[in-house]
């Protein structure tokens, strides 16, 4: 009897769900919540698309089909994440998904190498490889222990401050950048979230970072710094084309692609130790981060089939839910079908992306702090065993040193340039994984006597 009442409550929508993994919460209540992860990932989702799509000498007209077909991909891609499919695919996580910065760099040398078709081989290679490993990650995932893990999430968060800067400042290669303006309208947003989180009530106050953006943005619109122009000739719906490129394969581009799609998958194994920690307070089982890193190839294999760049989970969105605790699924889902709602209507996307960069800076900056601080709490639960101290000290040193001198990788091949000089979360794991294999358990220094 007890059970089915248990049942019954679990199945009743309550906003009271929104801090549990799982049960339904109402709709109109649940997609606030769910509009605020897109928005705090809407403008990194695209932005790889630009970049990328430019060096490859894509006329706009190709980009802007790409950047609606990334839309698409990144809802299903969450979505996947949430509810696994084939009970292996997919996290079973508050997981938002979006295009990947990782790849950009290798993708751009690529593009204007070879043209965009070899990037769509070299990702639907890739990605398949990465999914398959996720597969059969029990087999690999037990030499990540917990400290190495908890390393890996305080440099993702380390390394995405200058990103949350950069935003604060206008955007990478904005012409007004670090101007009055944005320093405006950044401190406006982020004073909005502050102030929002300490004095709203009850549930509304994990919507802080949503009235951050609202203010922000109604503050740009009186202040005249928001761009309409992407509304122009938008089409009511448009569905995404299906191999809108030709595929092709060359050796030397799928092997670079394949290097950073391990990157990834370390990035991947970073936000799901986060999330879990900072969202649920307790570790990543071995299931769920199998599922997460297949999910991550691939979902970036099927993105390629619609011209669309690799796929991965979004860092600052992990920061979200460590900000909030708002894990509940089904409100996360209300945000993945926003996006899906966006790639298949281009002027509901196009208007979110007409959202200020210093704007969204303004709440990303706290965000991205969040993690780091989730990190270092990972790094305590672990203890601060000498061996402990040694691994997350000398990784995150050699990690976040050495990526800021690039000069510093100059002596060896472009492809580990390409891999590591500008990655401190990837030297962060390859340090933190030979140390934790090489060390010795036990290297307590003890009095004599003892």
């Amino acid at each position: 009897m007890n059970d089915k009442i248990s049942d019954k409550n679990k199945n009743e929508a309550s906003i009271d769900n929104i801090y549990k993994l799982d049960g339904t919460v109402p709709v109109l209540k649940a997609v606030p919540f769910g509009l605020q992860h897109i928005l705090a990932m809407f403008v990194a989702n695209i932005a790889p698309i630009l970049i990328v799509g430019g060096a490859s000498g894509l006329s706009d007209k190709n980009i802007a089909s790409l950047i609606q077909s990334a839309m698409l991909i990144a809802g299903i891609g969450t979505l996947i994440q949430l509810f696994p499919i084939f009970r292996k695919i997919g996290s079973g996580l508050p997981i938002v998904m979006g295009i990947s910065f990782t790849f950009v760099s290798v993708l751009c040398f690529i593009g204007a190498k070879y043209g965009y078709g070899t990037i769509m081989g070299a990702v639907l290679v890739g990605g398949i490889i990465e999914g398959t490993l996720g597969l059969f990650a029990k087999y690999w995932l037990k030499i990540i222990s917990p400290i190495v893990s908890a390393s890996v999430v305080t440099a993702i968060g380390f390394s995405l401050l200058s990103v949350g800067a950069t935003s604060f400042g206008g955007g990478s290669g904005s012409e007004d950048f670090g101007s009055a303006q944005n320093w405006i309208l950044g401190t406006i947003t982020l004073l909005c979230c502050i102030l929002f989180h300490i004095f709203a009530k009850s549930y509304y106050r994990q919507l802080s970072v949503l009235f951050g953006l609202i203010v922000g943005y109604i503050v740009a619109l009186i202040m005249g710094v928001v761009d309409f122009s992407s509304l122009s000739d938008m089409r009511i719906i448009a569905i995404p084309h299906l191999m809108p490129f030709k595929m092709e394969f060359r050796a030397d581009a799928i092997v670079s692609v394949v290097l950073i799609f391990l990157v990834s998958a370390t990035e991947t194994i970073g936000d799901t130790s986060a999330l879990a920690s900072s969202g649920l307070d307790r570790y990543a089982t071995e299931k769920e981060t199998s599922g997460s890193i297949a999910c991550d190839g691939f979902v970036s294999a099927l993105s390629s089939v619609f011209g669309c760049l690799p796929i991965t989970s979004f860092s600052q969105n992990v920061g979200l839910v460590a900000m909030t605790k708002v894990v509940n699924r089904f409100t996360i889902a209300t945000g993945a079908l926003i996006m899906i709602i966006a790639g298949i209507f281009p002027a509901f996307g196009a208007i979110l992306s007409t959202l200020p960069e210093a704007v969204l800076g303004g709440c990303t900056i706290m965000m991205f702090g969040t993690i780091v601080v989730s990190g270092l709490q990972m790094i305590s639960k672990c203890g601060f065993s000498q061996r402990n101290i040694v691994i997350a000290a000398l990784s995150l040193s050699v990690g976040l040193g050495f990526t800021q001198c690039e000069d510093l990788f100059k002596i060896f091949p472009q492809i580990v340039q390409t891999v590591f000089a500008q990655n401190c979360v990837a030297v962060v794991f390859i340090v933190s994984i030979i140390l934790n294999l090489v060390l010795p358990k036990d290297m307590e220094v003890t009095r004599p006597g003892e």
